[in-house]
C-alpha cells in the first residue's frame, strides 16, 4: 500500500502555488509517439475490450513494449495503482505504469541491445555480414560497397567493422570520439 501513495504522488500533477509537484526535482514526459504506443498496445492486448487489463494483458502488453516482465511483477504493479485486490487497470494506470518504466530505462543500456540486434553473431562487432542481413531484414536493396561505406563513416580504429564503443558514439552523434 506504501507504493501506491509513493507511485501516485509521484505523478500528481502540480498545483499553482506549489503542491506536490514542488518537491520534484523534474518530471520525466512521454513524447506523443510513446504515448501513442503504449495506447496501442494497452487496446490490442485488452481482448474483451473493456478498457481494463488484467496481469497476463498486462505482461503481455508490456513485452510489446520492449519491457520484460513476470505475470507475478505484473501483479505487483496492477497493486501498486489500484486499491487493494484489484486485479485489473485501466489505460490511464497502464500509462503511469510505463511512464516510469520508460524513465528508469538506462539509454545506454537501450543501445546495447540494439547493438546486439546488429552483432547476431555475437563477436562484438558489426561487421559487413551483420548490416548486410539487417539491411535485407528491413527490406532496404543496398550494395555491398554503400552498407561498407556505412560501416567505413564511422569505423574509427579502421578495422573494417564498429566495435559497441563506435556504435554508442554513432548513436549519440558524439564526433569526439
Amino acid at each position: 500500500k506504501k507504493k501506491k501513495k509513493k507511485m501516485s504522488a509521484r505523478y500528481q500533477r502540480s498545483t499553482p502555488g506549489g503542491g506536490v509537484g514542488r518537491r520534484r526535482k523534474m518530471k520525466f514526459e512521454l513524447s506523443e509517439e510513446q504515448r501513442q504506443e503504449i495506447r496501442e498496445a494497452f487496446e490490442l492486448f485488452d481482448t474483451d475490450k473493456n478498457g481494463l487489463i488484467d496481469a497476463h494483458e498486462m505482461k503481455v502488453a508490456m513485452r510489446a513494449l520492449g519491457f520484460d516482465v513476470r505475470k507475478d511483477e505484473a501483479v505487483r504493479l496492477i497493486e501498486s495503482v489500484s486499491s487493494e485486490g484489484a486485479q485489473h487497470i485501466s489505460l490511464y494506470n497502464f500509462i503511469e505504469i510505463m511512464t516510469e518504466k520508460i524513465s528508469e530505462r538506462d539509454p545506454r543500456d537501450e543501445m546495447m541491445r540494439a547493438f546486439q540486434l546488429f552483432d547476431d553473431d555475437s563477436t562484438g562487432k558489426i561487421t559487413l555480414k551483420n548490416l548486410r542481413r539487417v539491411a535485407r531484414d528491413l527490406g532496404e536493396n543496398m550494395t555491398d560497397d554503400e552498407l561498407q561505406a556505412m560501416i567505413d563513416e564511422f569505423d574509427k580504429d579502421q578495422d573494417g567493422e564498429i566495435n559497441e564503443d563506435e556504435f554508442i558514439n554513432i548513436m549519440t552523434n558524439n564526433d569526439d570520439f
